[in-house]
């Protein structure tokens, strides 16, 4: 069984037990996230939703906070002498799929 939820303005497709890197979520580690726009659930009987599956959930639990790898962001003008270096580094949350409640 699997679903397809949205979170973050981004859509992931998700299965039990599954670990997902999502944008950052306002929750301490070990708490219980609840995500409640479910678009698809697959599985035996299929529920697609118009836009959202009613009713229908997907429980995890937050195991980590963190920041990716920095990028760097290049900016320059040619022939200008212009440049301009920024670094990035993009939080995210590490969340592992306990439920999904159709």
């Amino acid at each position: 069984m699997y679903a397809i939820i949205e979170t973050g303005g981004k859509q992931v497709k998700v299965e039990e037990g599954q670990t997902i890197y999502i944008e950052k979520l306002n929750a301490q580690e070990g708490d219980t996230v609840t995500f409640d726009k479910v678009l698809f659930v697959g599985g035996d009987n299929v529920k697609v939703g118009s836009p959202l599956v009613e009713g229908a959930t997907v429980t995890g639990k937050v195991e980590k906070q963190g920041r990716q790898k920095k990028i760097i962001v290049f900016k320059y003008k040619a022939k200008k002498n212009q440049r301009k270096k920024q670094g990035h580094r993009q939080p995210y949350t590490k969340v592992v799929i306990e439920k999904i409640n159709a």
